[in-house]
């Protein structure tokens, strides 16, 4: 039926349209990490290369990055040429990662072959001026990181390089020459910074000129020395395993490493692949390659008819998401004979009442795969595909359509008459007996069918406690409920387990406002009031008992992986558990929709927004702040048509009205959050307004985010690399976009991103100020730590298995101790670590690290030995350049830590 259309999720990410999402992107974003070939390196540094290396050291320290030893060196071995195409590749990708790209011109327009003398000036500006603001910063040699390590830049090339590694060259005889660069250092090969000095201090800047100031750590880039295809793997395998469902930035790698992938990629597949659409992903490069070929290996990975149905999705160049949206744009790919009946052979191989089930789940996308498979045309092959489609299509068994075959359906299908007197076939579904079981608060009966898929029974938890509560009021929860509970948990995936967790452990009154976000390839979302019976406390805490008891037990690591000390960030409190990932926007920082953090430790914040518009076509988009009070009431806007609020409180650059290619527009709002503070002004909600109703979606290029104001060096451009702090896609099918909600009174921002439904034409912040304050209202509450499960709760069950102490590092930089003690039991001291009471001892300082469970918001402990455990983090920082004994969490690797076990 021809090629797929170009839906939002079949067309290219557009957060990579202007630099291909290549394996070197996938590595740099994912890993901190740059691949080099061992087969193009020369035996021994070029002299070309090692001064065009000078510049992209003085390039990467103003983006906010620093190329460790190790990668240093072996950049140095490339030819100059392939230098210039990995240098430039590498900036390109940093550019476009921060949205800087399109606005960034090189420094040196023909690096690295003519290098100026000014390049060296520039470098040395920049580290000094980073020690001097930040004496935390890694070594380029071994990636300590603390005062105490007494980190400096060397004279006179401005490398960085503790003192243990300064005596240690010393003692081997190679203190002459700088490790990083091999540049001969002065008579004496003293640090300049650190706890020593040295005579021949760095060349000074040009007169005139200020070193710019920041606060920053560097963040290392690491070297990755092997080949493009070996990490790959290693990421796809990480991928396909993974038990909770993939971002849209995560299926855009998963998609490139597929693309990727060596022929035997049946070979590579993991054992099992927990997720159905990343699985339909898989299935589906498979078949595109081999064809007929992969039947077999199909049907060994196919379980349901959901399965073959994702799989046609994502065969056909879709999101396998069933969403109905797609289904009514997606045309399905044409399939050869002998697929079309390898795929109905699958499906005859299936329970015909799951069968029957799954196809009425999905009725509309099913009636579309039945045009492409023709069913019917093999009734009497598999007859249990064809009632299944008579059932799905209401086909009259005495009109002239019908096969003969159908006239004995198999079982549980029945022939039932309707009105009409027409013969049909009919069958009661599993989630029909369920809701009319609930309806009629038969709680014991519908418990006995939920049962039988613990999934569904644990999302339903808080409907059959409400209806026990309204059926037998007063009365505790039977002791059958508990039991079938008890059994049924250790089979539930993490979301759902930490969904009902966070639902049922927070207070509850009549008529609270809850939030419903409806399924799409955009976050919508809209809030009720609910009237429903209230569960009482004493009918949801043994069940909240029974969660936590699950979610700890599943915690408990492998013996061999058992951490000796855990360091925790009490930030992660008002870090949300990840959901509704599928709808998440591309984002430089993965933050979880719904999280509460610090804001950057600056005065003064930039919001962006860059977009380009279609060609013949006009996009007005619009950069706009609605700024309301302690209570939501409405104090006052910064847009096109207020520029200006208060004394320079809120600054925007500027009204376009169009985008046109190449170069697209861009709008600013400068906020100084202590002027916007002084006119009692709270909350100042970010939003993007589509004026002229264009939806996001068709848009080449649209993001947003915001930047540190004050970490911007002076005189440079607009949006400098090194201040962005926070970049995001505007996505989906979308007119209003609320990003974020910055709180001034607390110094944190809520990060929502979120869309709100338009109608009409001309938006802006006075049509809609009243419903974007209800909406930031519901979302404060629906996310506060008590009503929702958080990555500290996961952090916590994590880290009561040590064999040791947890350390817990406060807002305010202290660090408590929690020990277990004699007597304590397992559950009673990871409660008391949850709720961070009665801690064991106080202190400022982090003992050396171990064999550590880490778990931060920033990853810049100081580190005086080589690490091993596992490491997540949010921000980067000298950790990432780490080695690979500390694995790397993601938020969902976190969350796939509590994957079922048994």
């Amino acid at each position: 039926m021809g090629d797929p259309v170009r839906t939002p999720r079949a067309s290219r990410a557009r957060f990579d349209a202007s630099v291909d999402l290549d394996l070197g992107s996938f590595l740099l974003r994912r890993r901190a990490a740059v691949a080099v070939d061992p087969a193009e390196l020369l035996p021994e540094p070029d002299p070309w290369s090692l001064r065009g290396l000078t510049a992209l050291d003085a390039d990467l320290a103003s983006r906010g990055y620093l190329p460790t030893a190790e990668l240093r060196t072996a950049l140095a071995r490339l030819a100059p040429l392939r230098l210039a195409e990995t240098g430039t590749a590498l900036l390109a990708r940093i550019d476009h990662l921060l949205g800087t790209g399109r606005r960034h011109t090189p420094l040196f327009r023909r690096f690295p072959d003519a290098v100026p003398d000014t390049a060296r000036m520039q470098h040395s500006r920049q580290m000094r001026a980073f020690l001097r603001n930040q004496p935390n910063q890694p070594c380029t040699r071994c990636a300590r990181t603390g005062a105490e390590a007494g980190i400096g830049i060397l004279a006179p090339c401005a490398h960085l390089l503790c003192l243990d590694c300064l005596d240690e060259l010393t003692t081997v005889g190679r203190a002459a020459h700088c490790p990083a660069c091999w540049e001969p250092l002065a008579e004496r090969p003293l640090l300049v910074g650190g706890s020593r000095t040295t005579p021949k201090a760095a060349p000074p800047p040009h007169k005139g000129q200020a070193d710019p100031p920041t606060t920053d750590q560097l963040r290392p880039l690491r070297l990755l020395m092997q080949h493009h295809i070996d990490a790959a793997m290693a990421e796809l395998n990480s991928l396909l395993s993974r038990r909770t469902p993939l971002g849209p930035q995560d299926r855009d790698d998963l998609a490139t490493l597929l693309a990727h992938a060596p022929a035997d990629l049946p070979r590579r597949l993991p054992a099992e692949i927990p997720v159905r659409e990343t699985k339909a992903h898989a299935l589906a490069e498979l078949m595109r390659r081999d064809g007929e070929l992969a039947l077999p290996f199909l049907a060994e990975r196919i379980d349901t008819a959901t399965d073959v149905l994702r799989l046609l999705w994502a065969f056909s160049g879709a999101e396998p998401d069933l969403q109905r949206s797609t289904a009514r744009r997606l045309r399905l790919r044409k399939l050869p004979r002998p697929v079309r009946r390898g795929l109905l052979e699958i499906l005859a191989g299936l329970p015909t009442s799951a069968l029957a089930e799954d196809l009425r789940r999905h009725r509309e996308p099913w009636l579309r795969v039945g045009e492409l498979l023709h069913p019917f045309e093999h009734a009497g092959r598999f007859p249990s595909v064809a009632a299944a489609f008579a059932l799905l299509r209401g086909t009259d068994l005495d009109g002239p359509s019908a096969a003969p075959e159908l006239a004995t359906p198999p079982a549980p299908l029945r022939i039932t008459t309707g009105p009409d007197g027409r013969r049909r076939l009919s069958h009661t579904g599993f989630a029909s007996r369920v809701e009319g079981l609930l309806a009629t608060g038969d709680v014991s009966i519908a418990l006995n069918e939920l049962s039988s898929r613990p999934g569904e029974l644990t999302r339903r938890l808080h409907h059959l406690l409400r209806v026990h509560a309204i059926m037998s009021p007063g009365e505790p929860l039977p002791p059958e409920l508990l039991a079938v509970l008890a059994r049924a948990l250790p089979r539930v995936a993490p979301g759902p387990l930490l969904g009902a967790y966070g639902r049922l452990r927070g207070p509850r009154t009549a008529g609270e406002r809850r939030l419903h976000f409806l399924r799409g390839p955009a976050a919508s979302v809209h809030a009720r009031e609910d009237h429903g019976t209230v569960v009482p406390a004493e009918l949801s805490a043994p069940v909240v008992a029974l969660i936590e008891q699950e979610l700890l037990r599943r915690a408990t690591p492998e013996p061999a992986d058992r951490p000796e000390l855990a360091v925790l960030d009490e930030a992660l409190t008002g870090m949300a558990v990840p959901f509704a990932e599928r709808a998440a926007a591309r984002v430089l920082v993965p933050v979880p929709r719904g999280s509460r953090l610090p804001l950057p430790t600056g005065d003064r914040l930039r919001l962006f927004l860059h977009w380009l518009q279609p060609q013949r076509r006009r996009v007005d988009l619009d950069l706009s702040v609605a700024l309301y009070d302690a209570d939501w009431k409405f104090r006052g806007l910064c847009d096109y048509t207020q520029l200006m609020f208060g004394q320079r409180a809120a600054v925007h650059s500027g009204d376009y009205i169009s985008a046109p290619p190449p170069d697209g527009a861009t709008e600013f709002v400068d906020l100084d959050l202590e002027r916007l503070s002084a006119t009692r002004i709270r909350y100042a909600v970010m939003l993007v307004f589509s004026y002229n109703d264009v939806p996001f979606d068709q848009l080449p290029e649209a993001y947003t985010g915001f930047a540190d104001l004050d970490a911007t060096p002076p005189g440079s451009r607009l949006l400098h690399p090194r201040a962005v702090r926070q970049r995001m896609d505007l996505t989906g099918h979308a007119k209003v976009s609320v990003p974020m909600i910055v709180d001034l009174t607390d110094r944190h921002f809520t990060w929502t991103d979120l869309n709100i439904g338009a109608t009409g034409h001309f938006h802006s912040v006075n049509a809609y100020r009243t419903a974007i304050a209800e909406l930031c209202r519901d979302v404060l509450n629906h996310f506060s730590p008590d009503q929702r499960a958080t990555l500290w709760d996961i952090a916590c069950a994590r880290a009561a298995h040590t064999t040791g102490e947890v350390l817990v590092r406060g807002l305010d930089g202290t660090v408590r101790h929690w020990r277990r003690r004699p007597t304590e039991d397992l559950p009673t001291f990871a409660a008391r670590l949850r709720h961070r009471q009665d801690p064991d001892a106080t202190t400022t300082e982090l003992p050396t690290l171990q064999r550590t469970f880490l778990a931060l918001l920033h990853a810049d402990l100081p580190t005086t030995t080589p690490l091993t455990g596992s490491l997540y983090r949010l921000y980067p920082g000298p950790l990432d350049a780490a080695p690979d004994t500390l694995h790397r969490l993601t938020a969902p690797d976190l969350v796939a830590l509590l994957a079922p076990t048994r």
